[in-house]
This record gives structure tokens, sequence and C-alpha cells, in this order.
């Protein structure tokens, strides 16, 4: 898959507006700061199709680039994030739950979280809705390269146990920054369009 070729298609505001043409759909989620479209982004090998900004919270919508006509990339709003209105976040979260009841959807679910701090709260209901769906999905601990070479050792196991996460769970040190597992990720994202479930 020609993950160069890609292109946005919409931004789904209801469970009205979701894709469900038959693709597969690799659906990316984590807290608004954690660098989930910066992840995207380096994935594509694009500066800029999936939206950044120094300030969390912009992605509002779940979002879709289809990649090389065979999948969709699917950047789901981000959550946890105080400095919304809570009607907002009660949208978003309308929206999250929303797009998670359609078991089946999700051909691989990709976490994000930030491998410098222990996962939240919010990233334990995350990761049990990922669980919830039955789906295949991998966690991904963006932001390695912000952590000391003394500490790199216990961020695997720690995002593991806090998110309840047996052994054959694949946890992925990234960096959206230099690329570290690009081709790690690449790969589980490239066995979910071939063997779609």
């Amino acid at each position: 898959m020609n993950v160069h070729n890609v292109e946005f298609v919409k931004s789904a505001a209801s469970r009205e507006g979701f894709i469900n043409d038959g693709l597969p759909q690799i659906v990316f989620a984590g807290r608004s700061n954690v660098g989930k479209s910066s992840v995207i982004n380096k994935l594509l090998g694009r500066r800029d199709i999936a939206r950044t900004s120094s300030s969390p919270g912009k992605t509002v919508h779940a979002n879709y680039f289809r990649v090389d006509g065979k999948a969709y990339y699917v950047d789901l709003p981000g959550y946890g994030y105080a400095k919304v209105s809570k009607k907002e976040r009660d949208r978003w979260s309308d929206l999250m739950e929303a797009f998670f009841s359609d078991a089946g959807r999700i051909s691989l679910g990709v976490m994000i979280v930030d491998a410098r701090h222990k996962p939240t709260a919010d990233d334990v209901t995350m990761a049990g809705w990922f669980k919830g769906t039955g789906c295949n999905f991998v966690v991904v601990a963006n932001k390695v390269d912000k952590v000391k070479k003394s500490e790199l050792d216990a961020v695997i196991p720690r995002v593991r146990e806090t998110l309840g996460l047996p052994q054959s769970s694949a946890v992925i040190a990234f960096s959206a920054l230099d690329g570290t597992n690009r081709e790690v990720l690449l790969d589980y994202i490239t066995d979910a369009v071939n063997s779609p479930a």
C-alpha cells in the first residue's frame, strides 16, 4: 500500500456521517495533546494532511483519509482536554460512543499515549472501548524521543500494566518527530488492511 497516495475525504460530526463502504478502517485515538495528528502525518510521510496545532483539542470530528484507495485512516477527536466547554466534551463523547458502538467497524485500532507519563484514567477508558469492540488494536507510546535513555526500559511495561494489556498485545515505542518504529507500526497496519476481520 502506497501510504503517500492519500486524500482527505470528509469530517463526520455524527453517526450519520460515518463511512461504511467496506474498506478497512485504521482508527487513531488518543488524548488531545498526545501528538495523534503528528503520528498520522509521520506514517503518511506528509507534514500537514492531518491538522496539528499547538492548541490541543483541534480535532472535533471523525476525520477520514483514504490511503491508496485501499483503506481509511480515521482520526478521532482527542479526549481528556479540560479547556473546552462541558457541552463540547459531551458532544465529543457522544460521537465516540456512536463510533465504537458499531461492532466490526474497526480493522485496527491505534491508541496513542504519551511515553513520558503513566497513561491517564481517560486512556484506560479508551483502551476499554477498543477491547469492547473485539477489534485488534495496538498501543503507540509516542514521544519516546523526549524520554531519558535511563527511563526507556520502563515505558512499555508501565503502559501495558496501566492499561491492563496482556503480553500478546502490541505496545510500540514511537516518535512522530524522528520516525522511531514507523515501519513497525506500518507493518501492523498493512497486515490489518490485507487481512481485514
